[in-house]
């Protein structure tokens, strides 16, 4: 059964945050509020799983299938093979036909806790590298490049950043070309009408609607594909969301455990509270106003917990709410563990910092110590130099801060 009024999905994508560019206002509008349609967000297998920017992605299309619209969710595995230079300075590391398929693989398990791919309305999962694979070289060019006006390309930010740097390569230059023919064959063979991404990818989607129009002209017809992006998730301060310490936030549990996912949002300022619990909530607005207008500190645990939920399941955000309440009251004997191999020690604090990933560098390890954040079994660490031995830290609690904790496993 639908949750979600399609009559007024628009308006509520807008009033949650999920609205930021679309090619012609009135006929998104229109899409998204009328008959049921197909609508594609399109995600590259660069890695082995996904981060919070794509989920923001997945969950704006998750209101669409909720509102008995139909969506495919396009696991890039030819575009993967390319590499998209959108907000890039340098070119991506090509990666192997072997890592893509082991990438296309774990992704297309995660994408599954977002929509559902069973049921009377289930979301497609395609790869594009199906209709990709047999088609050659000159013909793609004279069907497609064709309409692809150089100059123009170069005038978008995603190319003109790489011609400035110097390093633009021809294969990159084709990116573009690919993604947008996706968009005119899952139209052609889906009936697919609406594109929807994060506006990183703005250059690229508006590509795929001129090259529909372009197309359609040449046979006498009007095309209607339309794009509608998201903004970027940025904090109240204009910084991206989704950086920790140790690297990106990304949703497999092997790359971030469950603890320190729901602790990242736990740990975001105020101010951004409200933001995330309209964007990963289906709280009613009212409601969230009313608890962030309250207690902040219950609202900002409501919606760590509920985001971790949404992508870890409810018994795994239960165990990292315990976790972190058991944390502040015994000490860190639930603290996340890191195990380190008994033949490193004796070894350096800094060095040790570094390999329970709680310091990227001995360098920045050296600097939490002088600025007296490192803590190693409840006693302040002062001295940079610092060697610990095994028995030393075993079991040891190391602390940076008051909210980061890991428990030391000698193996």
């Amino acid at each position: 059964m639908n949750t979600v009024d399609r009559n007024h999905l628009f308006e509520t994508l807008k009033e949650r945050g999920y609205v930021y560019q679309m090619t012609n206002e009135e006929a998104v509008k229109n899409i998204v509020n009328g008959k049921p349609t197909t609508v594609y967000v399109g995600i590259d297998p660069t890695a082995d799983s996904l981060h919070i920017g794509h989920f923001f992605s997945l969950m704006m299309l998750k209101y669409f299938q909720d509102a008995g619209h139909h969506v495919i969710v396009l696991v890039g595995g030819a575009t993967a093979m390319v590499g998209d230079p959108s907000g890039r300075t340098d070119m991506r590391n090509m990666l192997s036909s072997e890592q893509v398929q082991h990438n296309v693989d774990e992704v297309t398990g995660i994408i599954k806790r977002f929509v559902n791919t069973t049921g009377e309305n289930p979301a497609l999962v395609l790869n594009n590298s199906e209709w990709f694979k047999g088609y050659d070289y000159i013909s793609f060019m004279r069907d497609v490049g064709t309409y692809f006006n150089v100059n123009k390309m170069l005038a978008n930010e995603a190319y003109s950043r790489r011609l400035k740097e110097g390093g633009l390569t021809f294969l990159e230059m084709g990116y573009m070309l690919m993604q947008a023919y996706d968009f005119v064959y899952l139209n052609q063979k889906y009936g697919c009408n609406l594109q929807v991404g994060g506006s990183d990818q703005w250059g690229n989607m508006t590509a795929g609607t001129e090259l529909a129009r372009k197309m359609a002209f040449a046979d006498g017809k009007v095309h209607n594909l339309e794009c509608l992006t998201c903004p970027l998730l940025t904090n109240s301060e204009g910084q991206k969301m989704g950086k920790t310490a140790k690297g990106a936030l990304w949703v497999a549990r092997e790359k971030t455990s469950v603890y320190d996912f729901y602790q990242y949002f736990y740990n975001i300022p105020d101010k951004d509270v409200e933001t995330l619990l309209k964007l990963f909530t289906r709280i009613p607005l009212d409601e969230i106003s009313a608890l962030v207008n309250g207690d902040i500190i219950a609202a900002k645990k409501r919606m760590a917990f509920e985001i971790t939920k949404l992508v870890h399941g409810e018994d795994e955000a239960q165990k990292a709410v315990e976790m972190a309440q058991s944390l502040f009251a015994n000490g860190g004997d639930d603290a996340p563990t890191v195990e380190v191999e008994k033949s490193a020690f004796p070894m350096g604090i800094c060095d040790l910092l570094v390999a329970t990933k709680l310091a990227p560098s001995k360098s920045e390890a050296r600097r939490l110590i002088q600025g007296g954040a490192i803590t190693f079994k409840g006693e302040k660490v002062s001295d940079f130099a610092l060697t610990i031995s095994a028995a030393e830290a075993s079991d040891a609690l190391l602390k940076k801060g008051k909210k980061a904790f890991v428990k030391v496993v000698v193996k």
